[in-house]
């Protein structure tokens, strides 16, 4: 995770800038809001519920990710920094796990590059 960058569009919100390194060597940065980390972390805690810790906590392989802030305005810049060493935490602590989850479907479709990520918007 390099950065965050704040957005206006379609509302104010912050991306953090992350620059994903595939097996092969070809490098692409990626755009990805708080939001979508919180949605794939519900996803790989509903498909692999042991290595989440569900049935007993020691057993959790899957890393923790920074609790969402329910703070009226969580689209202020301090929120997001703070945020951004964790999250980088977590994104290289997810690909460290056995490749049964590290290379599963939801995994690679995160970080897999979108077309708004090829143009992002400009302010």
């Amino acid at each position: 995770v390099l950065d965050v960058q704040k957005r206006r569009i379609p509302n104010k919100h912050y991306v953090y800038i992350i620059k994903v390194t595939w097996s092969n060597g070809a490098t692409e940065v990626i755009y990805r809001r708080y939001s979508k980390f919180f949605d794939l972390q519900m996803q790989m805690l509903d498909k692999f519920p042991m290595e989440g810790g569900q049935k007993d906590p020691k057993q959790r392989i899957i890393p923790f990710l920074p609790g969402k802030i329910l703070f009226r305005r969580s689209h202020i810049r301090d929120v997001a920094v703070k945020r951004l060493i964790p999250i980088d935490e977590y994104c290289k602590a997810l690909i460290q796990l056995p490749p049964y989850i590290s290379q599963c479907e939801e995994v690679l479709q995160f970080f897999e590059t979108r077309p708004d990520d090829l143009a992002p918007p400009k302010e």
